[in-house]
């Protein structure tokens, strides 16, 4: 069976996903009897361009590279003319589809568009895989039930840590264990400041650095203030300990307090500051937090410096598991994708 791909969103994640689809195409076919093609791409920004038979990834790949619209798109298909100009609700239903990757822009506040996607796509016996944190904070349970009830898939790896994989780690090497909390550096955003800040920069300067490398927004507030790790609590919360909290019931604060005073005292202590998003098993209540925490030099999260990020699972049988990897990133993002479209062919050969 060959997967035929919608992409919902052109920009970074998607585009990272192509090019290794591109590259590793034989790979994908020999190693894991992975065939695919993306039939669909919408783009609020870019346009939208439609092909039953399959497009031209590489020519989808130049027109973004070279600023052109999607909508410029030269079709070869021979059997059926190329549609132009559907939005994404209209791809996701009319398309001929059976995995929607969603990819446009995430609010945690709404989750809007992307809660209206999924259920389209659902609805239409359409399987979603997702990089973006709005659904998976806000409504997962109820997206998970509404997938199961059309007989399709859900799958969100790319939403906590990008395309190392934390959720994979949780459901699968860890299955059999109980997990009493996961700790974590979850922003890397705000991991880079606080690393460049030890180093004896100001706050201000190495924010304005992080904006010109890409690493922060020209409006930081979401890293800074927390409220994106905080949105990846809830997802660790409610995916992988089966809580079922809101943004109202985690305890926020971001880096915005830390001072270069704070940042000696913690070395003085041999520590070092890192904003820590945590969730926690006690008596049967989980709680959840985004704080600053001064951690000893001494645990496996106080090395973890820059723009990567971290995670601890504490575990009944292994003890504590901290894994380390890129949070961020074209290629990461679009590995997780590929990981979930990959865990859906899996499944649809009863693997």
């Amino acid at each position: 069976m060959k997967h035929k791909l919608a992409l919902i969103g052109f920009g970074t994640v998607g585009q990272g996903l192509c090019e290794i689809l591109i590259n590793k195409k034989s790979e994908l076919k020999e190693n894991h009897d992975f065939d695919w093609e993306v039939v669909a791409v919408s783009d609020l920004l870019k346009g939208s361009v439609y092909c039953p038979d399959g497009l031209d990834v590489n020519q989808l790949l130049d027109l973004v590279k070279s600023d052109r619209s999607l909508e410029e798109y030269e079709c070869k298909s021979k059997k059926a003319p190329c549609e132009f100009g559907w939005d994404a609700v209209t791809t996701i239903h009319d398309s001929n589809a059976d995995i929607v990757c969603e990819l446009s822009y995430t609010d945690v506040k709404t989750g809007e568009p992307a809660l209206t996607h999924c259920k389209t796509a659902f609805e239409n016996g359409k399987h979603v895989v997702t990089s973006n944190k709005g659904p998976a904070a806000l409504k997962h349970k109820e997206l998970k039930k509404l997938a199961e009830k059309y007989g399709v898939q859900f799958f969100i790896e790319g939403t906590v840590m990008s395309g190392t994989p934390v959720l994979n780690l949780a459901r699968g090497p860890l299955a059999g264990c109980s997990i009493s909390a996961v700790r974590g550096i979850l922003n890397g955003t705000t991991n880079y400041i606080l690393t460049e800040m030890e180093a004896g920069k100001s706050y201000e300067d190495v924010l304005k650095t992080a904006q010109k490398l890409g690493y922060a927004e020209a409006d930081p507030t979401g890293d800074v203030e927390g409220y994106d790790a905080m949105a990846k609590v809830i997802i660790l919360a409610n995916v992988v300990m089966g809580a079922d909290i809101s943004a109202e019931s985690v305890d926020c604060e971001g880096i915005t307090g830390i001072t270069p005073e704070m940042i000696n005292e913690a070395k003085q202590n041999n520590a070092r500051w890192k904003l820590i998003g945590s969730v926690e098993k006690s008596n049967g209540k989980i709680t959840a937090r985004v704080k600053p925490e001064m951690i000893p030099s001494d645990h496996p999260l106080a090395g973890v410096m820059g723009a990567t990020n971290a995670l601890t699972f504490s575990t009944d049988l292994l003890g504590d598991v901290t894994i380390v990897g890129a949070g961020a990133g074209r290629t990461e993002t679009g590995f997780s994708i590929l990981t979930d479209i990959l865990s859906i062919n899996k499944f649809q050969k009863g693997i």
